[in-house]
């Protein structure tokens, strides 16, 4: 027994102390991010002529906003005769009929658009941009998800940073079309917002690796064909052909002045399968990837830092392990007369949640000017970053166990502001039932925790629970009040039946 409570509390402190490793991490980009901030990318000179670029517009079952979308695209201020939109088409509802109409009508105005339709979502969206690529016309490839809306100044603000011949990629940052809607999306844009404004712009100042977010960039043709092309292995495609490109010695650019909003999923499985699939992604790139760039010739401050990028999402089960171990821990050290240990637990996990908030916080302050206004969402944010470790820890087992799964879309259903109703619209995320019975549990089991460190009068651990029962307490009750709100619908029975019957086609 002394031998099992003696590795428990070693595991404890392991997994605590490897989370505060990944909080650092957080510092480590805010230094970069200070150091080179005075030194934003710009073109270096202006192209001409312009090179013809094709837009890339891959939808599945978006009948909401897939009107907008393609207008959108058409309305980008960019000559005519050098301009080509393709619509690829995976829908296996009347997305595709609304997108086959607007489409003829841009096309009467004298755009070139075309919707082309596979009959089939072999390699889902890396099929569909390989195979549009393979008919491409441009130089250039522009790629918008369907519920992004570009400036009609889009293209010209980012094509110019092509005249450099080695530039394979440039990203532009992501806004957010209602991340005022409810809480949930305030938290998301928060979430977001900390990515491109400190990370990217950290890791592109500072020559580290960075990604292609899988919409609002522009691609060179040559470096996506000489780094292989798109490839369905993984969940995150874009991530995955990102750090092959970058490996073929392509430079990628982050243009954080151009900003492209989109819609924050505002149903909360609707965020939880977001993150599922872009936390299985990343560690099936890291898997994938990382062997190839810790053997390349490439300096050890780029190694490190793609371990810290592509491994990212293993915190998430570092979450989960600590959240199990926490309250055997402290159980067995009040037993054990060892009270004075967890003087060591805040400091460690304060070193975590501080430089998470100092890190969203100094985003903010980048791109809103009432950012103050974000230290009201911290204690949330860092509860929902919590919450979600089940989730997302389940993404890293399941692949652990060779699993392999599809890619499942997040629903748009045309919200801006604070205006439009998801749980009227057709599109519904579907959630099994055992990760909310599980969050349930967790929710109560903190719950225990809390009352266990009061009574004992163990305050140093109280701030701890108290966030992971705020955690799971949160997501738990969002999805048991949207399963109460409605099941789910058309979205993903619609799902199973295409696959179904495009496998069918497929046979």
């Amino acid at each position: 027994m002394r031998l099992l409570a003696g590795s428990l509390v070693a595991s404890y402190y392991a997994t605590l102390l490897a989370l505060a490793v990944y909080g650092w991490h957080r510092f480590y980009l805010l230094y970069l991010f200070y150091r080179h901030a005075p030194k934003r990318p710009r073109p270096p000179a202006t192209i001409e002529p312009l090179p013809p670029v094709t837009v890339q517009l891959p939808i599945y079952n978006e009948r909401y906003v897939v009107d907008r979308l393609i207008r959108a695209a058409c309305a980008l201020d960019y000559p005519v005769d050098r301009l080509e939109i393709q619509i690829l088409d995976d829908s296996t509802d009347d997305t595709s009929r609304i997108a086959a109409a607007v489409a003829g009508e841009m096309r009467r105005r004298g755009h070139d658009v075309r919707h082309m339709r596979r009959g089939h979502r072999r390699g889902f969206k890396a099929g569909a941009l390989a195979e549009g690529l393979a008919r491409a016309r441009g130089e250039l490839i522009a790629v918008f998800d369907a519920d992004f809306v570009p400036a009609p100044s889009f293209l010209l603000d980012l094509v110019h940073y092509f005249t450099h011949p080695r530039v394979g990629m440039v990203q532009a940052r992501w806004g957010h079309l209602n991340r005022d809607y409810s809480l949930l999306t305030r938290l998301e844009s928060i979430f977001l917002d900390g990515h491109f404004v400190i990370e990217h712009a950290a890791r592109c100042g500072g020559g580290r690796f960075f990604n292609f977010n899988g919409t609002a960039g522009i691609w060179r043709r040559d470096c996506i064909v000489s780094s292989g092309g798109w490839q369905s292995d993984t969940l995150t495609e874009d991530l995955d052909l990102s750090y092959r490109a970058q490996l073929k010695g392509w430079q990628f650019v982050f243009a954080s002045e151009v900003v492209v909003p989109a819609e924050l999923p505002a149903d909360i499985d609707a965020f939880k399968s977001q993150q599922h699939r872009w936390a299985l992604g990343s560690i099936e790139t890291a898997r994938k990837i990382l062997p190839a760039i810790l053997r390349a010739r490439l300096p050890r401050g780029v190694k490190i830092e793609a371990l810290f990028h592509l491994t990212s999402n293993a915190g998430y089960f570092l979450m989960l392990l600590l959240s199990i171990l926490i309250v055997p821990a402290m159980a067995i050290r009040r037993a054990a007369g060892l009270e004075l240990l967890l003087l060591v637990d805040l400091p460690l996990f304060l070193l975590s949640t501080v430089s998470v908030s100092v890190f969203y916080l100094r985003a903010q302050r980048a791109v809103r000017d009432d950012w103050a206004a974000t230290l009201r969402d911290l204690p949330l944010l860092m509860a929902l970053g919590i919450g979600l470790a089940l989730n997302n820890a389940g993404a890293v087992l399941g692949l652990a166990r060779g699993r392999r799964s599809e890619f499942v879309r997040t629903p748009k259903h045309d919200l801006r502001g604070t205006l439009g109703d998801w749980r009227r619209k057709r599109y519904r995320s579907r959630r099994a039932r055992l990760w909310t019975a599980l969050e349930v549990l967790f929710a109560a089991y903190f719950t225990v925790a809390v009352v266990f460190a009061v009574r004992e009068r163990l305050l140093a651990s109280l701030p701890i629970v108290l966030l992971f029962q705020i955690g799971f307490l949160y997501t738990s009750l969002l999805s048991l009040a949207r399963a109460a709100g409605g099941r789910s619908s058309e979205a993903d029975s619609s799902t199973s039946a295409g696959l179904a019957e495009a496998a069918g086609k497929a046979g």
